[in-house]
């Protein structure tokens, strides 16, 4: 049970249901319908789990050939290939037809298109370009969509805005990991920014334009009036922290500075989603 309990990549599939009942909350207005919230949470949820197994099983081999991955349960052979095959399919089948039957089709499809593009694009993109971490970011800015969508059956422009806050933000949090990890990924063969760049100067730029660029995408949910002048400033001291973080990563080019990125990334993104819990959910 361990065994499977790693195959689904828990954490992920955990960031996943918090920023799904994030954008349920705001295209809801509220958490009022908490059957149709369960389920959706239950239909998103046991999809991402799904699509997680299937990305440990296509990259079994690559995993195997780095030391932070090594001991994932298929490479250490504490799964079977098939049975992680099987079990992905199931949940991504099983999650996506509930979802459609108890929610609305809107919000299917959108978890159908997130599993999609996260196992059948961006991850063989990571053998190929670079470009896999651009790609990756939209499947991974999707499930606020899905909440809004499960609780409004329309995308309006407050679900978008969420859409790329979450894009925006994995660029600078996942390339201080290619840089932390940059001969696990060389030796792997993912053709990671920080492996076709081993000067870290495309690295160190990127992380800091999209760090810059949170601030003013951040502060749009204010302008359309989701949020309140708490949120926003509350927002700019958040993305303020982050690029400072950035910025340092970007002079120094050290292990140290990328994870103080990884950290300062790490805490923006909770303290971002409570404030809009609590500046939008005042205005309720």
């Amino acid at each position: 049970m361990e065994a499977v309990r790693e195959l689904v990549k828990p954490r992920i599939v955990a960031m996943v249901l918090v920023t799904t009942a994030i954008g349920f909350f705001l295209g809801g207005r509220g958490f009022s319908e908490w059957l149709l919230l369960a389920l959706t949470l239950l239909g998103t949820g046991m999809a991402a789990g799904g699509a997680a197994a299937l990305n440990n099983y296509l990259e079994r081999d690559t995993d195997a050939r780095m030391p932070r991955t090594r001991n994932r349960v298929l490479p250490s052979g504490k799964i079977d290939p098939m049975m992680a095959l099987s079990l992905g399919i199931v949940l991504v089948l099983a999650g996506v037809s509930l979802l459609a039957w108890l929610v609305n089709l809107l919000a299917a499809f959108l978890v159908l298109l997130t599993a999609f593009l996260y196992v059948l694009v961006y991850t063989p993109l990571k053998r190929l370009t670079w470009w896999n971490t651009p790609v990756g970011a939209i499947p991974g800015a999707l499930p606020p969509m899905v909440g809004w969508a499960a609780a409004a059956n329309e995308l309006t422009a407050g679900a978008w805005i969420l859409f790329a806050i979450l894009f925006i933000w994995q660029h600078p949090h996942f390339y201080a990991i290619a840089w932390m990890y940059r001969e696990d990924y060389r030796m792997a063969g993912f053709k990671m920014l920080s492996v076709v760049d081993p000067t870290g100067r495309r690295v160190f730029r990127q992380a800091v334009c999209y760090s810059f660029a949170l601030i003013p995408v951040s502060m749009l949910l204010t302008g359309l009036g989701v949020t309140g002048s708490f949120y926003m400033v509350g927002a700019i001291f958040a993305g303020a922290g982050l690029m400072v973080a950035a910025v340092m990563f970007w002079n120094l080019g050290t292990i140290g500075a990328a994870r103080r990125v990884l950290l300062a990334s790490v805490l923006y993104l909770p303290v971002l989603l409570a404030l809009i819990v609590a500046d939008a959910g005042a205005a309720q």
